[in-house]
């Protein structure tokens, strides 16, 4: 079986203390040598996004050597100052910091979505409205999200030949 990546997604609540469970296949997903521990931070669209720890930091390692472009100094900022460190507690329950809820707008319901090499959160309503505005074509991106996909393309990540 080849690498690990995250798919599916699921729709759940958070509770009074801004928790919610992450579905077991996620958190397996999630260990790294033995340690469930990962990072949540501000994702496009109005999401949040939870990264693995390894992957977190081959993000630190390229952008390092990039923080000097002014180009992406507003996306650094974004991401590195909501970029929050945590874990699951016994039963799998993973804490909103208060400022990231606020900041996508999320209520009690959230969509819990695997994407590749991350995890998303959606506020149900938003998640809904974006599936289907993708699903219908439009989808129109914003400068931010834009210069978002340039930074990550300075990951190294290859072209793929269809964009050409």
């Amino acid at each position: 079986m080849g690498k690990f990546f995250f798919s599916g997604s699921t729709f759940v609540k958070l509770d009074a203390k801004n928790r919610f469970v992450l579905p077991q296949q996620m958190r397996f997903g999630l260990v790294e040598e033995g340690v469930l521990q990962f990072s949540v931070a501000l994702g496009l669209g109005g999401c949040l996004a939870i990264y693995r720890s390894s992957d977190i930091e081959k993000i630190v390692a390229r952008f390092q050597a990039k923080q000097h472009l002014g180009k992406y100094q507003k996306f650094f900022t974004l991401f590195f100052s909501t970029l929050h460190h945590t874990t699951c507690d016994k039963v799998g329950r993973v804490v909103i910091p208060p400022t990231l809820k606020k900041a996508v707008g999320m209520q009690s319901e959230l969509v819990v979505a695997g994407v590749l090499n991350k995890i998303e959160l959606w506020p149900k309503e938003r998640y809904e409205t974006e599936f289907e505005r993708v699903m219908q074509g439009r989808d129109p991106t914003s400068e931010l999200s834009a210069l978002t996909e340039e930074a990550f393309a300075l990951l190294g990540e290859e072209k793929d030949e269809r964009d050409e």
